[in-house]
């Protein structure tokens, strides 16, 4: 899966002789139904190993079936709430709202939906992988 708007602003990156800054979270990119605020990684900032951004996931919202290959990530949501559907086939379902963190193990098949048609969740979310997004794919749930 690649994203929408591969584009990144550097120019939005401050650096202050070993801090970089981006302030206001950078502007929105787009990806698998999700919106993002650009965030770090090595595309901008030149991290080698994670990469954080905010992403919002729009009223009733769906981020699509798609799997980390070999990176984890870590969610906290700020706000609203979500439901997870992962595992073999997606059979397996869990709901989180804000405050709540999340860890997905490299592998693990996901769909996420926004539980809401008025609300838009929020969350941070940090990657140990520097890349974002370039070793995502997209599941489908057939699949065993």
């Amino acid at each position: 899966m690649k994203d929408d708007n591969a584009e990144v602003d550097i120019s939005v990156v401050e650096d202050h002789a070993g801090i970089l800054t981006i302030r206001g979270g950078g502007a929105r990119r787009d990806w698998n139904g999700i919106h993002y605020k650009q965030g770090m990684s090595r595309k901008n900032v030149g991290t080698t190993k994670l990469s954080a951004n905010i992403a919002t996931i729009p009223p009733g919202g769906v981020a699509y079936a798609h799997i980390h290959v070999g990176f984890e990530v870590i969610l906290y949501i700020i706000e609203g709430k979500v439901r997870h559907e992962f595992g073999a086939g997606l059979r397996q379902v869990i709901e989180n709202k804000a405050g709540d963190f999340i860890y997905i193990k490299p592998g693990v098949p996901h769909e996420v939906f926004n539980m809401s048609d008025t609300e838009p969740v929020v969350a941070f979310v940090a990657r140990s992988s520097a890349d974002e997004w370039d070793n995502i794919i997209p599941y489908d749930r057939n699949q065993p």
